[in-house]
């Protein structure tokens, strides 16, 4: 399974699969996890790595870099594909991006109703380091109260 960075003639099949697959969140957000709008911020500021089968687009993640310091989110696989390693493939290549850009650590958030994350992403080597609110500008999509988990974990580096 082959990840690229994605184009912009990507953005419609990764505007629909985030939706899709943020589908299980849809017992505490009232509308889709990302617009058009909001997914044009995150091309404009970060990089969308992308796994693709027989041309249509399986998976995809948002990565940010700030120096030494990374982030992923949006994890996002078809469901159709779920359970078939596209996450951890993805997640290991937003990882070594980030690395070979030059950052030291990545960072995660992850939505406190989403009780099996954790679990997930600490077998990965992420550890909890704190807590903090849902966007702001997100929480009219709400329907009850949530927080975001901060997790963290050590790349290292290349000499």
């Amino acid at each position: 399974m082959e990840v690229r960075a994605a184009t912009e003639h990507d953005f419609d099949a990764i505007l629909n699969l985030i939706n899709q697959a943020f589908q299980v969140e849809r017992f505490f957000l009232s509308e889709d996890r990302l617009n058009a709008a909001e997914l044009e911020f995150h091309f404009k500021t970060g990089t969308f790595l992308v796994t693709e089968d027989d041309g249509k687009i399986t998976g995809s993640v948002f990565v940010k870099l700030d120096e030494e310091r990374a982030y992923f989110g949006l994890l996002s696989v078809d469901p159709s594909q779920q359970r078939n390693g596209v996450g951890r493939r993805l997640v290991a290549a937003a990882e070594e991006f980030a690395r070979e850009m030059g950052a030291h650590f990545m960072d995660i958030t992850v939505v406190n109703l989403r009780t099996e994350l954790p679990g997930i992403y600490s077998k990965l080597g992420y550890q909890v380091n704190g807590q903090k609110p849902f966007p702001p500008e997100a929480n009219h999509k709400l329907t009850q109260p949530v927080y975001l988990i901060c997790m963290s974990k050590e790349l290292g580096h290349r000499p």
